[in-house]
């Protein structure tokens, strides 16, 4: 199989105008209509309102991911995967893309990837006998620019149903695993720890999670966190680190539904890598984690609010 990452991401919204600035206080580019923004690598997001006729049915109520583009890397790609996806609920061809319903209720589309190699300037760190910074401060950042789309997290009501999709239909691998609770999946053998995470919980509805983008560096975490608590928007948690994926992470609540997420220096794997299974825990989510952002005035802490 092909898929090669995220393409774009369809909300449905309420508020049309506080979600684009939200978009765009996030570090997004957006295009002359304020609709629909981009990261560095050209991965996008599209406000649409709720009501709007081309969207699919939302799988959840209220503000949420209405659709998910994934991206391969050539038409002989697409095509290789037509036959299983016509398979599928709501299979149909939109535009040269792939459209069906994944087990979740999730709409999703394939296409050609119309991404852009991306080449930045990335200060290394410097390690206890390995100091690649020389003459050369780290960089501090007043806003982040996100570089592409990283991954999506669902809350799932039939955990094994959609995970067999991923692997069955779209090919994708399995990272590791929360026992009888969720799993990681990546694109292919070789990449980033995950680009979608299925997480099944007691009482919990289908629904969205958390969009998390990558950035340059830690720095490039914190530096925009703190620019979106500058902007008031309020944090879910962070920064932080995810010891199973080893990333680095600073969670925003979005107005779109769920949370957007900074992330960087995750685990590069390959088809070596043997799937671990952990139980799900605090300590397996967060080796450590800051609750409720960083404050831009003080940078500290944010204070919670004092008891009546």
């Amino acid at each position: 199989m092909s898929i090669i990452g995220i393409e774009k991401l369809e909300f449905g919204v309420d508020n049309l105008s506080d979600c684009a600035r939200f978009m765009q206080d996030f570090g997004l580019e957006a295009d002359a209509g304020e609709r629909a923004f981009s990261t560095l690598s050209g991965a996008r997001v599209a406000l649409y309102p709720l009501d709007e006729p081309d969207l699919p049915p939302a799988f959840e109520a209220g503000n949420t991911l209405r659709r998910m583009s994934w991206g391969v890397e050539s038409r002989a790609a697409l095509e290789a995967l037509r036959p299983q996806l016509a398979r599928q609920p709501g299979f149909r061809e939109v535009g040269g893309a792939l459209e069906c319903q994944d087990p979740n209720g999730m709409t999703l589309r394939v296409q050609v990837s119309e991404q852009k190699a991306v080449e930045l300037t990335v200060e290394p760190i410097n390690q206890w006998g390995d100091a690649r910074r020389i003459d050369t401060p780290s960089p501090v950042y007043e806003r982040a620019a996100p570089i592409n789309i990283g991954h999506v997290v669902f809350f799932v009501e039939e955990l094994a149903a959609v995970e067999h999709f991923y692997r069955d239909v779209l090919g994708f691998q399995v990272s590791d695993r929360y026992v009888n609770r969720a799993v990681f999946l990546r694109c292919g053998p070789r990449g980033g720890h995950h680009n979608l995470f299925l997480l099944q919980l007691p009482n919990r509805r289908r629904g969205l999670n958390h969009v998390a983008f990558n950035v340059r560096d830690i720095h490039e975490v914190i530096g925009g966190g703190i620019a979106m608590n500058k902007k008031h928007w309020s944090t879910f948690i962070g920064p932080g680190r995810h010891p199973i994926s080893s990333a680095y992470f600073w969670y925003v609540n979005s107005p779109t539904g769920g949370a957007f997420e900074y992330y960087t220096n995750e685990d590069y794997l390959t088809g070596n890598w043997q799937p671990r299974e952990l139980e799900h825990s605090l300590v397996s989510f967060t080796e450590w984690a800051v609750e409720g952002g960083i404050d831009h005035d003080t940078r500290r802490q944010q204070k919670k609010p004092e008891a009546v």
